[in-house]
């Protein structure tokens, strides 16, 4: 804005100097003799508006910031105001997720608890600062990798709950029971549905049932496991296998291949973009083989694609006849690379023209924190960190 006065007398030199030195530094002005005018614009690009006080000599020159649009500052506070804090407990094992995840979102709080034993072993523990945490969000960050820890951190997530808190959000990225969902012989115990039942007992916070973040869940339908007082989330991990395969060089040869019908069934519709090759295991004679029942492999970089690996003769069945059938490379992921007694040893790295032997690339996330340490710079494995995702689901 610019205002005019007229007659005017000339511009002292000392206001001049005054306005050059000035912050912000302006690096274009003009003057109207005649006619009085001030245009000024600042080294950011920024315009400032310029008001004059023409009744005193030397004439005062009031300097104007440029302001925010009302719809701009009315968006960012109501950002400001919406953000959730939470405060984030932890596991040991889950120390370097909890890091990830909190420097995802200002928002996010990490919180310590004392994990001792006593002398017979069972747990010791101390939750700090609990009285800190009345009225807040609280969530904590659970690793089930053997049942030896699973008593310690329940009574953890029993006890948080009970702190008067707001909400309580428990974040559990593998459900380690997930396999056995199912009974096959009278008298086989379907130790996913103990667990659940386990969970669904946690104590009700002031604000509603617990939410429950699970990535990846082995089968779906065991979402009806869970009680009313518990709210289970299911997230997925392949949104972070989909941004990393945009970013191979052959990113347009991409293949996805399940390695069966199961996998189809869980996967395909978030990979219906890529063309699909689904294998089956079938029996000759004693032995179950694996065979392509549907798909084109010949000349592409094939990603077998799954939930979990455990022992991975599955994956090594589907990586020879893939590369029997012409497939140019074999890469795999998994969202929870469980490998008991280090069987991701069997798994080597195919530098180039060796698919039978080896992965171009082997993506797992960080769900099972043992296993990432173990393949940490190993090659063919790279770890997709579930840290952003777990952030935005804290944010629900």
């Amino acid at each position: 804005m610019s205002t005019t006065t007229s007659p005017s007398p000339p511009l002292p030199s000392h206001s001049s100097n005054k306005l050059r030195n000035s912050s912000p530094i302006f690096h274009s002005r003009s003057f109207k003799r005649k006619d009085f005018s001030i245009r000024c614009e600042s080294e950011n690009s920024q315009r400032w508006t310029v008001g004059c006080v023409s009744g005193t000599d030397p004439i005062h020159i009031i300097l104007k910031p440029p302001s925010i649009p009302m719809a701009s500052s009315a968006a960012l506070a109501s950002a400001v105001k919406n953000s959730k804090r939470v405060c984030l407990f932890y596991c040991n094992e889950m120390k370097d997720l909890a890091e990830r995840i909190a420097s995802q979102n200002d928002s996010i709080e990490l919180r310590s608890i004392t994990w001792r034993t006593f002398e017979d072993g069972f747990p010791n523990l101390f939750i700090s600062n609990a009285h800190g945490i009345r009225g807040q969000h609280v969530a904590f960050l659970a690793s089930f990798s053997s049942p030896g820890v699973i008593f310690e951190q329940l009574s953890v997530i029993y006890a948080l709950p009970k702190l008067f808190v707001s909400s309580f959000t428990l974040v559990l990225p593998f459900f380690p029971t997930g396999t056995s969902e199912r009974m096959e012989d009278e008298g086989d115990v379907a130790t996913a549905f103990t667990l659940a039942r386990i969970l669904s007992n946690t104590p009700v916070p002031r604000g509603g049932p617990t939410s429950l973040v699970i990535f990846d869940i082995h089968a779906l339908q065991e979402r009806f496991y869970f009680g009313d007082n518990i709210l289970p989330c299911f997230e997925s991990g392949i949104p972070l296998l989909l941004k990393r395969l945009q970013q191979l060089p052959d990113s347009d040869n991409i293949s996805i291949a399940f390695p069966d019908d199961g996998a189809w069934k869980r996967f395909h519709k978030q990979l219906q973009h890529f063309p699909m090759i689904v294998c089956a295991k079938v029996r000759e004679g004693d032995q179950r083989i694996v065979r392509i029942k549907e798909g084109d492999v010949d000349g592409h970089h094939v990603v077998i694609v799954d939930d979990l690996v455990q022992s991975g003769g599955t994956l090594t069945e589907c990586q020879k006849v893939l590369a029997k059938h012409g497939a140019q490379k074999i890469s795999a992921y998994v969202t929870h690379g469980i490998f008991p007694n280090r069987s991701w040893q069997r798994f080597n790295h195919d530098e180039g023209g060796s698919p039978e032997n080896g992965m171009s690339y082997f993506w797992i996330t960080d769900s099972c924190p043992r296993t990432v340490k173990e393949v940490k710079d190993k090659k063919p494995f790279e770890v997709l960190s579930l840290a952003a995702p777990i952030a935005a689901a804290l944010q629900i």
